[in-house]
């Protein structure tokens, strides 16, 4: 077997990453060798194991004898393969191997140099504030990655997490205090959202992030002797000591001798900012009438100012309805049809975050396919939601009327429904619009609408002659409460570890619940005591007993076969019965038989054929019980039973039991399951059909992980019970017969034959006349009082919202659909059944794919919960909201008193000073964004203010576009370069065809984060960043030839740009668009029917300018290294190039004016071959063929950059050094792994060469002193 031996120590951070490697590794596919999880040894490896002890800890035995691998990266790697993130050789595994190698040589010293010191393992070599400074430094990209990162590799924890994040468990834990962490949010954010995985959890525990009460330091460790100080150090001190007695002796004259009144100055205020307050679109445009777009652009981006006036226009314009630019739907497109229909959002029901992805995600995807010219219909709806509906109206009632739903009868009730629906029922589609959503609202659909009613009763009576839907007495999940049945997804698990107390709906008293109840049955007949003792958590249920059950090969129970024992409270003897469903090992090994008040028991029950006894009604009074239980509720019923038991002897004891409590997601009541009469859909064969058509390919599903669980449920499929005990619904269109004839005897509820559908009330007489062979005369009938599962009419949408089974052109052109897009959570609850009923009742798919999203949690991966305060409501998102008004919030809500303060606490923590105002798109863009295939969303609004920063870089880049186009600008027809680009015209365009290229390769993968990815790195990296400012000194310059080229490269920047992230950012994109001139008179009056930019409209790659200005930004990049090395913020110094032959100097002298641009530098020079640069000059390497060489002479102070450079040399000869034994140790060729090995290379060759340049800039240093 294998061993990882790790340190005990609890701050031994390279075994701790050994552990929580060992954790995924446990959870995923294994260690890296296919063997077994090895054995954890809290110590060394005995010598006695290996002739060569390993020199660190922690270090992995694989197998006795076997092969050795020590060190905390091999290790991990070994132990959890998959942290990679993808095949050796992949991009992602090199992104997760360069944050790991990030972590090893720059994370690690930072980490133990500011902290050790700080806990009294080691005297401070340096300066404490230079080591915080160090490790400042070291944080800094980690600070910008995750800036627009959840993860540093992908959208789940990898290799590089692990790596980073127990690097960092020192300085977190000892070190950065909370002024600190603020600075780091986006490190903090990212550390407390790792250590919060289960993986973390399970080794580190609760990571107590440091307070800033520094205590360890009154423990001082051994003290270590400080190196000698040099003279030049001393002096430094001499001369801060100096200063410092000045100072302190200027502070005490100056409080002694304070200045007359008169002669005090008030201090000028400083000039901030100026605060433009909240820019709002005042202008008088009538609703439906275009924004007026004439006038100046403010200042800066508002959302409130962009997102005005433009959706009532649209929807006016009816840009969103598929006939929009052509004469009918029918009508040929060669381009095709995308039809997309809502999930139907509940009439009650407002905006939360999860209907905001699913809307951001759909709605991106139906303005791309309504941009690339097909027919689009995205097809709104409202689900009538039965029992959330009748909950609301029944409260609303009695609060203002005082009446119940069975006082005002049932006519007058569905009114009051229908009127509350007129007033209310259209606020989630005002809050769909404000999204932003381009729904074709002339064919928006109610589920209770006419149209869908009618599909609805087709469906069922066509079923119903089928003999796939029927009748039968069942168990159900009942609500008392509501007093219906309930569907399988409105059950909440409530999760127990052992005794509580519960809120039960009716009951003044909490219920308790976690406990395992024992008693004794007496056996029937026996001389003795002889007795069986059962146990149950629901103890009320054994006055429903009928048998008592054992394990056939039970050996203490053989000589109870054939006997029975004896109900202390009934007259009636429970047979003991022998089933292997009873496990030996839980209990006494017996159990009690109640089948008609548990789902295992029903089951027992019918393979030995015993009596089920109801012994609850609809509301859980007890029935067929004998007093002093009879009519008691279940739950007084549970104390009453256990009294009794106590007083006859017969309890046997009660002990903590973790369980699971059903809820009614509804109501809040404990579900009962109960025996009762119901309309069930036979789905086996329905099932096996929706199975085979994802076998085949005929419907894909997305993310195909997801196909695994389809199959399984698809094979292990349950009949559908439809039934639900409400009035507002589609009332079942099923009738019971009476027949006023002797010969035919009268019929009960369970008998099917008494039960006839009917789409009228007269086919289902003819029906029943035709069924018994009697006039229809003589037939009474009586429709079920029940009504159907919402989610039957939910099933059908697809085809009903078109008129099915009528015939219309709209079901001709638009069903089958394209897609459908959803929270992988309905899978089975909708969209398994849209599939089994479309295939069923239309012989077609409902569409051809299916795409789920993920489930949206907190920034630290938490389930959203009110409890918790970190329910995020959208539209505070786009508005913004205070602390206080969150709080406000809180206290509205149906929250517990005792719950209110722990939220209080979770919203103080998550957002401190409120949610800031961020706008519909940066909000869309944010959650497109983080939607990666098969991944939850931790949501950050810190990530989405990241965006809302970004439309303000689209903004100001627009107005300085526009200022520079200038009002006489006309675009050529056509976006095709005129022949006289500039390289950096060039380069540009070819950056935007690969925008262009992976925005639509993205969509058609439904690769979301690759869309925007692709279009935030071109808009903000190299438009902003590098082609404007290229531009500048261009469009203020003599050549007006060169000028114009570079304006109409800007116009097609602008304008392919825009229309690149419409789709996802539709607001402030129409808003920039319309004030950008047309090419032709005949364009588009919108952006959202604009075409979108497609391959081979932008098919400009440039691999030679690409890799010209590659150049310019490597030298951009090392000049402006340099200028924050030495604080050059304010200087613009000389840059000489050092290149190492004549074809880089060539493309370096071509791009030397971009990085004059570029790096605000003064002269950029390329060196002769050979020759060497001017006195004085700081270096920096650009590429392995070019050298920066910035002019210092003059600048900056010799000595002190000696200093700085001389350490620099220690740290990296100390890497070095580490690197090279490492390689050089034995086994490495065979034990490390290759790209481990490969990295080691790369990394020992970068440092070699840093060292090389750090050499010459010591020299240089000492030549200018």
């Amino acid at each position: 077997m294998s061993v990882l031996y790790v340190s005990p120590h609890p701050d031994a951070f390279p075994s701790l990453r050994a552990l929580i490697a060992a954790r995924y590794g446990e959870a995923g596919e294994g260690p890296g060798w296919g063997g077994a999880h090895p054995r954890i040894c809290l110590q060394p490896p005995p010598t006695s194991r290996t002739p060569c002890p390993p020199p660190r800890l922690p270090a992995l035995e694989r197998g006795p004898g076997g092969l050795w691998v020590w060190g905390a990266t091999a290790v991990a790697q070994l132990l959890w393969p998959a942290g990679l993130g993808g095949p050796g050789g992949s991009r992602a595994a090199v992104l997760v191997q360069q944050w790991v190698s990030y972590a090893d040589t720059e994370l690690i010293p930072a980490a133990c140099g500011a902290t050790l010191p700080a806990l009294g393992l080691r005297s401070a070599a340096q300066d404490p504030q230079a080591a915080l400074g160090a490790l400042g430094r070291a944080l800094s990209p980690l600070e910008e990655w995750l800036r627009l990162h959840t993860y540093l590799a992908g959208e789940a924890p990898t290799l590089a997490d692990l790596a980073a994040v127990t690097a960092l468990l020192l300085p977190f834990r000892y070190v950065l205090d909370p002024s600190a962490r603020r600075i780091w949010g986006n490190v903090t954010r990212w550390f407390t959202t790792c250590v919060q995985q289960p993986e973390f959890r399970a080794v580190l525990g609760e990571v107590v992030l440091y307070s800033g009460a520094r205590l360890l330091s009154q423990q001082p460790g051994p003290e270590v002797p400080a190196p000698p100080k040099t003279a030049s150090q001393l002096k430094k001190e001499a001369k801060k000591r100096e200063k410092l007695e000045k100072f302190q002796q200027k502070q005490k004259t100056q409080q002694q001798q304070p200045p007359p009144a008169e002669q005090k100055k008030p201090k000028p205020e400083k000039r901030g900012k100026r605060d433009p307050g909240v820019i709002t679109y005042d202008l008088p445009t009538p609703a439906g009438e275009k924004k007026d777009v004439s006038g100046t652009m403010p200042d800066s981006y508002s959302p409130q100012y962009v997102e005005a006036a433009w959706y009532p226009w649209w929807e006016q314009q009816g840009f969103f309805q598929p006939e929009y630019g052509r004469s009918s739907v029918s009508a040929a497109n060669p381009r095709g049809v995308f039809m997309m229909c809502i999930p139907p959002p509940n009439v009650t029901g407002s905006l939360h975050l999860g209907h905001a992805l699913t809307n951001a995600i759909q709605d991106s995807l139906t303005r791309w396919h309504r941009m690339r010219g097909e027919t689009t219909l995205w097809n709104p709806g409202c689900d009538h939601a039965g029992i959330a509906t009748q909950v609301v109206v029944e409260k609303k009632l009695w609060r203002e009327q005082g009446l119940s739903r069975h006082q005002l009868g049932r006519e007058a009730f569905l009114r009051e429904v229908w009127k509350w629906k007129e007033e209310k029922g259209d606020r989630i589609y005002h809050q769909l619009k404000k999204l932003g959503s381009s729904l074709d609202w002339n064919r928006a659909c109610f589920t209770m609408d006419p149209k869908l009613s009618a599909a609805v009763t087709e469906a069922f009576v066509r079923l119903h002659e089928e003999g796939v839907i029927y009748r039968s007495t069942r168990l159900v999940n009942w609500s008392c409460t509501l007093n219906s049945a309930i569907s399988d997804i409105e059950v909440d698990k409530k999760e127990l570890t052992g005794r509580t107390l519960l809120s039960v709906p009716g009951y003044k008293e909490k219920v308790e619940f976690g406990v395992l109840v024992s008693f004794a049955y007496k056996i029937q007949g026996s001389d003795g005591d002889e007795e069986v003792v059962v146990a149950t958590t629901r103890i009320e249920t054994m006055l429903g007993d009928v048998a008592v059950a054992v394990h056939p090969k039970d050996p203490r129970y053989q000589h109870l076969k054939g006997r029975s024992v004896i109900h202390p409270f009934l007259s009636r003897s429970l047979p003991i019965i022998f089933d292997d469903f009873v496990d030996m090992e839980f209990g006494t090994g017996a159990v009690k038989i109640t089948p008609a008040h548990d789902q295992n028991d029903y089951e027992v029950g019918r393979r030995h054929r015993l009596e089920a006894i109801t012994i609850m009604d609809s509301q859980g009074a007890l029935i067929n019980v004998p007093p002093p239980f009879l009519g008691l509720p279940r739950f007084e019923a549970r104390k009453a039973v256990l009294a009794a038991l106590k007083e006859q002897g017969l309890f046997r004891g009660v002990e903590d039991n973790p369980m699971v409590v059903p809820l009614c997601n509804r109501s809040k009541d404990v579900v009962e399951p109960l025996l009762r009469p119901q309309w069930y859909v036979r789905c086996g064969e329905m099932a096996q059909a929706a199975s085979a058509a994802v076998t085949r390919g005929d419907l894909r599903i997305l993310p195909e992980a997801h196909q695994r669980t389809w199959h399984t449920w698809m094979d292990n499929i349950r009949d559908w019970c439809i039934s639900r005990q409400l009035w507002w619904g589609h009332r079942i269109p099923a009738y019971f017969v009476t027949v006023s004839d002797p010969a035919v005897p009268p019929g009960e509820d369970p008998d099917e034959r008494y039960w006839v559908s009917g789409r009228s009330k007269a086919e289902a007489r003819e029906k029943a006349a035709k069924e018994f062979g009697v006039s229809s005369d003589k037939i009474s009938l009586q429709q079920d009082e029940d009504v159907l599962d919402t989610w039957f009419s939910s099933g059908l949408f697809p085809f009903s919202i078109f008129g099915w089974p009528n015939q219309s052109e709209d079901l001709s052109v638009f069903y089958p659909g394209t897609l459908l897009e959803t929270g992988h959570d309905i899978l089975f609850f909708w969209v398994a059944r849209m599939v089994m009923l479309g295939l069923k009742l239309t012989g077609k798919l409902p569409f051809r794919e299916v795409y789920l999203h993920a489930i949206v949690r907190d920034a630290h991966g938490r389930k959203m919960s009110k409890s918790l305060g970190n329910v995020i409501d959208p539209l505070d998102v786009i508005h913004g909201v205070s602390l206080q008004g969150l709080h406000d919030q809180l206290l509205n809500s149906n929250l517990d008193p005792s719950e209110v303060e722990k939220a209080k606490d979770g919203q103080k923590a998550d957002f401190p000073a409120g949610i800031p105002e961020c706008g519909t798109d940066a909000l869309r863009f944010g959650l497109c964004a983080y939607t990666s295939q098969g991944r939850d969303i931790n949501l950050d609004v810190n990530r989405i203010l990241g965006y809302r920063h970004f439309c303000n870089k689209l903004w100001n880049a627009t107005k300085f576009a526009l200022r520079g186009l200038g009002k006489g600008f006309v675009p050529s027809a056509t976006s095709e370069p005129g022949g006289h680009e500039s390289l950096v015209d060039r380069w540009i365009r070819s950056r935007l065809t690969e925008a262009v290229r992976l925005s639509n390769q993205g969509f058609q993968a439904y690769d979301f984060p690759a869309v925007t990815t692709a279009q935030y790195s071109f808009w903000l990296y190299e438009l902003c960043d590098v082609y404007l400012e290229c531009l500048k000194p261009v469009l203020n310059g003599m050549d007006h030839v060169v000028a114009e080229c570079a304006r109409q490269t800007l116009y097609t920047c602008l304008d392919v740009g825009l229309r690149l992230l419409s789709p996802f950012m539709p607001f402030v994109t129409e808003e920039l668009f319309q004030r950008l001139p047309r090419r032709t008179l005949q364009a588009p009056p919108s952006l959202c029917v604009t075409p979108y930019p497609e391959p081979s409209e932008c098919s400009w790659k440039d691999p030679e300018a690409e890799a010209a200005m590659e150049l310019a930004l490597s030298i951009t990049r090392a000049v402006r290294s340099l200028r924050a090395d030495y604080n050059l913020t304010r200087i613009r110094p000389d840059c000489f190039l050092e290149v190492a032959d004549e074809a880089t100097g060539i493309l370096a002298s071509a791009v030397s004016a971009y990085v004059q641009a570029l790096a605000s530098a003064g002269v950029v020079a390329v060196l002769a071959l050979g020759a060497p640069a001017p006195q004085g000059c700081a270096v920096a390497l650009a590429s392995d063929r070019c050298s920066v060489h910035l002019q210092l002479q003059g600048l900056v102070d010799p000595a002190r950059e000696l200093g700085k450079l001389q350490a620099k040399r220690s740290e990296a000869q100390r890497q070095a050094q580490r690197l090279r034994e490492r390689r050089a140790a034995s086994g490495y060729p065979v034990k490390v792994p290759l790209e481990v090995q490969e990295a080691d290379r790369a990394k020992l060759q970068q440092i070699e060469a840093e060292l090389k340049k750090v050499d010459e800039a010591i020299a240089l240093f000492q030549k200018m002193l």
